[in-house]
């Protein structure tokens, strides 16, 4: 059974609800606590009960962005699926839900970046945590035979500059109707076909020409 939710929970839900608002018809640059405090109908002292300051806003907000994202990951490393099929749906998953936040309030996904932006020191954890859970998937596919010569921090940065079309939100926006499964999964089955290190082909001696005096 679901427990019942604390005043303090609440109250905090509201805020955050209150600050999508504010950031949504204004944007997140000129956001300021007053401005929380005004539309919450609260005093600013009040407000300061539940959120110290605005990066702890910004923290509580960016929980609530990546809750679902994170929760699909950690049950997604532990499916009984091949490599192959984990790294797609990897993508793909957070793909569909990015897609549809964005269809269904453009406004609220770019304000959503806007703040992301301001605060990356917030986002970068929940970033890393994704790199964490993408190399549990790579080094399982490494054990299936993939990435031959290559290290698995290597392979990270690779992969996450070849998927950046289909797991930023800054370009997922822009690039909507080329960034859809079909060509993930082109991108992903290239990845893996593809992807290994190879040695490096000797230098071309270049043609000298001996001109006549």
């Amino acid at each position: 059974m679901q427990r019942p939710r604390t005043d303090l929970e609440e109250n905090r839900e509201k805020l955050i609800k209150c600050a999508e608002a504010i950031i949504r018809e204004h944007g997140a640059i000129d956001f300021t606590m007053a401005d929380l405090a005004a539309e919450a109908g609260m005093s600013q002292t009040n407000v300061f009960r539940f959120f110290e300051n605005k990066d702890a806003l910004a923290e509580a907000m960016a929980g609530r962005w990546f809750a679902e994202l994170i929760e699909i990951v950690e049950d997604l490393v532990e499916a009984d699926m091949p490599a192959r099929q984990k790294l797609f749906e990897f993508f793909a998953r957070r793909l569909a839900i990015k897609r549809a936040r964005f269809k269904e309030n453009p406004e609220l996904f770019r304000s959503y970046m806007e703040l992301g932006e301001q605060h990356f020191e917030v986002v970068r954890g929940y970033v890393d945590l994704n790199d964490h859970f993408m190399a549990i998937i790579l080094a399982e596919a490494m054990e299936e035979g993939y990435f031959e010569g290559l290290e698995l921090d290597e392979i990270v940065s690779l992969v996450n500059a070849m998927v950046q079309p289909f797991c930023n939100p800054m370009l997922i926006k822009d690039m909507m109707p080329l960034a859809n499964e079909t060509r993930l999964q082109q991108v992903i089955d290239t990845i893996l076909a593809g992807l290994k290190a190879r040695p490096l082909d000797p230098p071309q001696k270049k043609a000298v020409l001996h001109l006549a005096k």
